[in-house]
């Protein structure tokens, strides 16, 4: 089997529930640590890896305190709850050997260095991890809205969303034991079958854009690797 990476350089959205493992909210340390062994098995590969990362995790700790709180202030609130992340991804990265670089869409200087692409090109240049943290900076914006907007700015090859499940199906896997993994799909039809593979404005700007998106299950060991080989894996949404 060929070890030649299909992309060069890829955006991995994790979400933030990725990170809690079993747990009901917070950071699991055993699954950020399986979670940085895949990364690390395409790295090693010389992709070239950028991340977005959810505060779901975290935030949804804090989701009863919200009800009722200006859209506005929740949102910023998530948004340090995705910085929060990024520092626990980071940490867990060094102790994995792998080097990584934190940029944050809201400034915190004595945390994380503000977002600056040139900078972050360069640091995927040089083999770097990049992390993103706070999102799009601005409210309203979902982190896979982030994801779409810093593949683009990254000139990434492919957006690559990794979910619970692994990849796009015909209806909820877990509820109809007939549905079918969809294997490419493109974004019309996605669209026409009213399939959830981003929020509708992520969405749209991959489309418009003709950014790739591939879907497929981060708690599968081997997947994302499989995927950036461009092997059978997860589901390829497509212009």
């Amino acid at each position: 089997m060929s070890q030649a990476p299909k992309y060069k350089r890829i955006l991995l959205k994790l979400s933030g529930e990725a990170l809690m493992g079993d747990d009901s909210y917070g950071i699991n340390r055993a699954t950020i640590g399986r979670i940085v062994d895949e990364v690390k098995g395409v790295v090693d590969l010389g992709v070239q890896v950028a991340i977005v990362i959810g505060g779901g995790n975290i935030f949804r700790g804090v989701a009863p305190a919200a009800a009722g709180m200006d859209r506005a202030t929740a949102d910023y609130m998530g948004m340090l709850a995705t910085v929060m992340n990024a520092l626990a991804l980071q940490d867990a990265m060094r102790h994995a050997g792998i080097v990584s670089r934190v940029q944050s869409a809201l400034t915190i200087q004595q945390v994380a260095e503000p977002y600056v692409r040139g900078k972050a090109i360069r640091y995927l240049e040089e083999n770097k991890v990049v992390i993103f943290g706070a999102g799009t900076g601005n409210p309203f914006f979902t982190t896979d809205t982030a994801a779409a907007l810093r593949g683009m700015e990254m000139s990434a090859d492919i957006v690559l969303k990794a979910t619970k499940v692994d990849g796009v199906y015909t209806d909820d896997p877990k509820k109809n034991p007939d549905a079918v993994r969809y294997q490419t799909v493109t974004f019309d039809e996605a669209i026409g079958r009213n399939l959830k593979v981003m929020d509708a404005t992520a969405f749209a700007l991959c489309r418009d854009q003709k950014m790739n998106i591939a879907v497929f299950s981060i708690f599968k060991a081997g997947a994302l690797k499989r995927v950036v080989l461009g092997e059978d894996e997860g589901t390829l949404v497509h212009c």
